[in-house]
């Protein structure tokens, strides 16, 4: 894939979207994160989490991504809802999305495995 650039944006190249990928992955089943989390992670920005998981995300549990309300764009929820049901996510009374703190994962955990995950790629690429 070529590097795409915009300006005030890190290079998205594979490297970057490989890192993303590799977090999402390693979210635990039943349990969720936020895209601030992951950005914090990998140290890019949420909406660049974001526009990588809408390119590149859908073979990774996308679910497990939430906004830092525990919410999804509505045309996400129904197949959500579904794979929270099966991970017993508890999703929201406004079905908008999942309870966040009651199922938020460990991110020390996360970014310790997240770190063996990543330890032969390179850094991701600055702006």
């Amino acid at each position: 894939m070529p590097a795409a650039r915009r300006p005030g944006l890190t290079i998205v190249d594979d490297v970057l979207v490989e890192r993303v990928l590799r977090a999402v992955e390693l979210v635990p089943r039943g349990k969720v994160v936020t895209y601030g989390d992951i950005a914090e992670l990998v140290g890019i920005g949420p909406r660049l989490v974001g526009q990588i998981m809408g390119t590149w995300g859908s073979g990774v549990p996308w679910w497990r991504v939430v906004n830092a309300s525990g919410d999804l764009p509505d045309v996400h929820l129904t197949r959500a809802r579904e794979e929270w049901v099966l991970e017993a996510i508890e999703i929201k009374p406004s079905g908008k999305g999942c309870r966040l703190r009651r199922h938020h994962a460990d991110l020390e955990l996360l970014g310790q495995a997240w770190e063996l995950a990543v330890a032969g790629l390179p850094a991701v690429p600055q702006k």
